[in-house]
């Protein structure tokens, strides 16, 4: 009886390992809101890390969370570090590319839990008396994620977190 648990076992893991194995490369998260506000309200928003923690949707989940700014007050040099409890992790963003108004290129590197390397660009576009946003993260898949990923995808780990965050910056941006 034991030698036939093994053996189930040892194949579960091989069919997972193979599963893992076969997930892309790379991922893509992509949220879109729209936000009742001019793209210049929006934008200044976003581009200055100084006003995240009024719409990021990860300050809440460590209020002890450390921050740390350098480089420019915002736009292209700016950056921003924290270091926190396991649910937000420790890492840094820096600005690559500001468009006014339309569009922010940033560099994300995670620390802690697990170390990675993504780029986050937040595009804005007006509609009418509005700015719709579109909030997307990219990266390479490293086979640890690979691995998480046969249980549950990137799009739904960070996804709702996008989601919350689009709303708060909506909210915060429509004062």
């Amino acid at each position: 009886m034991i030698k036939i648990i093994l053996i189930l076992l040892g194949l579960a893991i091989v069919v997972i390992l193979g599963l893992a194995a076969f997930k892309p490369d790379t991922f893509r998260v992509v949220r879109r809101a729209t936000i009742k506000a001019p793209p210049e309200k929006v934008f200044s928003t976003i581009n200055d890390f100084h006003q995240w923690p009024q719409w990021s949707p990860w300050e809440k989940l460590d209020p002890a969370m450390k921050h740390t700014h350098s480089g420019t007050a915002s736009g292209v040099g700016a950056a921003y570090a924290w270091e926190g409890n396991k649910k937000v992790g420790a890492g840094s963003m820096e600005v690559l590319e500001s468009m006014p108004w339309s569009r922010i290129k940033i560099k994300l590197d995670f620390i802690r839990p697990f170390a990675g390397h993504n780029i986050t660009e937040f595009t804005l576009e007006p509609e009418a008396n509005n700015t719709v946003v579109t909030w997307a993260m990219q990266g390479p898949a490293p086979f640890i994620s690979k691995l998480m990923q046969v249980f549950m995808s990137m799009d739904t780990m960070i996804g709702k977190d996008f989601e919350e965050g689009l709303n708060n910056l909506g909210r915060v941006s429509e004062q």
